[in-house]
């Protein structure tokens, strides 16, 4: 646990609260508990949901966001496959969640998160892109794009935003040893259990550490509160371009992805 320090380069910002639980992040948690009863409630499975109501609430799949639904890389943030999955989500969020809120501000803090999903889902989509060229040259069921769905890149991008401004400032709570074995650890374990999108991980790890050193270096040169908004800006910026790269190198499977983004909807519609 880190204690505060009176050092203005390595204090909380004096408009934040200290202790207590962030607005909003209590928001943010509640918004997807009530997304998850109201899909309880319309008949999603509450442990298992089916790849038909996953996609029915949002949930991404490669070929049909690029084709003709890219809101799919925000929707699916709030989409998770299961209570488990939810609660472990939701978990993390309130941890890290709670204490970014604090550092950042709540600006800053829901930007961070918004644009860490993001980032999340566009590596994963690139990851799926060279899958599918992979699987024209020799068909395999794992070179497939899967469906993918939940806030776990959102929540990873606050984990390595901490992380990151470890080694600048104190955070509260937490320290580097403790937020470095705990991002270690999530990362690692994607990569050797099954069902879990660790692309989405690394992308938002890869955002927030972007935004935290963007907004470490605005503080330390105390340029005010316009300077953090233009990192946020050159955040967006770096999605938008990812974005426009992914759709560059569809350009080689769009036969492919054209058919499974038509069995896709064929699926929704039955």
């Amino acid at each position: 646990m880190s204690n505060y320090d009176s050092n203005p380069l390595h204090a909380y910002p004096p408009n934040q609260p200290r202790n207590g639980v962030g607005k909003l992040t209590l928001l943010l948690i509640g918004i997807n508990v009530a997304l998850f009863v109201l899909q309880v409630l319309s008949g999603v499975d509450f442990s298992d949901p089916s790849t038909r109501d996953a996609m029915h609430w949002g949930a991404d799949y490669a070929p049909l966001t690029y084709l003709s639904e890219p809101y799919r890389l925000f929707s699916s943030m709030f989409f998770h496959f299961g209570f488990m999955h939810l609660l472990m989500n939701m978990w993390a969020l309130f941890v890290f969640g709670n204490i970014a809120e604090q550092v950042f501000g709540r600006a800053y803090y829901l930007g961070l998160y918004i644009l860490a999903g993001l980032m999340g889902n566009l590596l994963s989509g690139y990851l799926d892109i060279l899958n599918s060229y992979a699987y024209l040259q020799h068909p395999a069921q794992d070179l497939i794009p899967r469906v993918s769905a939940g806030a776990s890149g959102a929540v990873m991008g606050l984990g390595g935003a901490l992380t990151a401004l470890s080694f600048f400032r104190n955070v509260p709570y937490l320290d580097r040893k403790s937020l470095l074995i705990i991002m270690i650890a999530n990362v690692g374990f994607g990569f050797f259990a099954s069902g879990i999108n660790n692309m989405a991980h690394i992308g938002g790890i890869i955002m927030g550490v972007i935004l935290a050193l963007g907004w470490h270096f605005t503080q330390k040169m105390y340029a005010g509160k316009i300077m953090p908004m233009i990192v946020l800006g050159l955040g967006i910026a770096l999605c938008f371009v990812f974005y426009q790269y992914n759709q560059q190198q569809i350009q080689g499977l769009l036969a492919l992805w054209q058919d499974a983004a038509s069995q896709m909807k064929t699926l929704l519609i039955n």
